[in-house]
């Protein structure tokens, strides 16, 4: 009998004075430790997390629903459900529909959303943007939503290179200038009052965070620019994914300063071991404390292989 680890979100609301803020998944993929860790030995990341046999660590795919007011705005689609089967089984996919039916939980359906807020277009933040209708065709999932991204990040992704295009695709994309829905924003970009996006460039060259504040309190969605709470703790592990590595460390410094100024929330959208944090920094080093409500569930499931 062998067992497989099972990593499930387990879903966490936030309440920021009148804004709330839920924290929601897409599911969990499987992908290589090497690219998640970069340069960094095995010997040493994988005392953060353990791999599978073929070298895989789990990575969370984590949204967010922000209502504020009468506004519902969605934070990345994830990886969505166009993938072929091949692909699903590279990742070890599980599952459909998985971003929908957390929402449907909220009483929300995909014509509830307003605005979609896209971190950056890399498949797995972007990928649930469309979907396959009956016949076939790509067709945006959130029909009344208009989608923002930053000017270059959609210009990147239009035209990507050797090292980009595979996870830039234009079926993410296309169906929204086709229908209309796609807003492009330059820089960082008031959303509604207590929302608004600030860039962090270094996994991409126009990567952007979206902050929320309200009540006294603020909390920062990560996403890529810092997708693991290890990556704050450890400033010199870059992911082989980011585009501009020094850029990258950068970013984070910037990102930890503001953290600690503001004692904000930290929602991780990649770790699979917790979403939610804040910052502290003890003896010239930083240290993220989870907030134990937002640990994920692991189960370890025997099976006859």
């Amino acid at each position: 009998m062998a067992s497989t680890r099972v990593y499930r979100n387990r879903p966490v609301t936030l309440t920021l004075g009148s804004i709330r803020v839920h924290v929601l998944s897409d599911g969990v993929v499987w992908w290589d430790g090497g690219g998640m860790f970069g340069l960094t030995p095995k010997v040493l990341w994988q005392r953060v997390i353990r791999p599978d046999e073929l070298n895989r660590v789990p990575m969370m795919l984590r949204t967010l629903l922000v209502e504020a007011g009468e506004t519902r705005i969605l934070v990345d689609t994830g990886i969505g459900d166009k993938l072929p089967d091949k692909a699903r089984r590279q990742i070890n996919l599980q599952g459909r529909d998985r971003l929908l039916q957390d929402l449907a939980t909220l009483g929300l359906g995909p014509e509830d959303i307003d605005i979609v807020l896209l971190t950056h277009l890399h498949n797995d933040h972007c990928g649930g943007n469309t979907r396959l209708d009956e016949e076939g065709r790509v067709v945006p999932t959130f029909p009344r939503a208009e989608y923002w991204i930053q000017r270059r990040e959609l210009a990147d992704a239009m035209f990507p290179n050797e090292r980009t295009r595979g996870t830039y695709f234009r079926e993410n994309v296309e169906p929204l200038m086709q229908s209309g829905q796609l807003r492009v924003i330059d820089g960082d970009t008031d959303v509604v009052p207590g929302i608004w996006t600030t860039l962090t460039p270094g996994h991409t060259a126009s990567h952007q965070c979206v902050v929320m504040e309200g009540g006294g309190e603020k909390a920062i969605f990560l996403a890529d620019a810092v997708s693991w709470g290890v990556f704050f703790e450890r400033l010199a592990w870059v992911p082989a994914y980011d585009l501009e590595p020094m850029v990258s460390i950068h970013t984070k410094k910037r990102l930890a300063r503001w953290a600690l100024r503001h004692n904000a929330w930290l929602i991780f959208q990649h770790d699979a071991r917790f979403g939610v944090g804040k910052l502290e920094e003890q003896d010239g080093h930083y240290l993220v404390r989870p907030l134990e409500a937002s640990r994920s569930v692991v189960e370890e499931v025997r099976s006859n292989d």
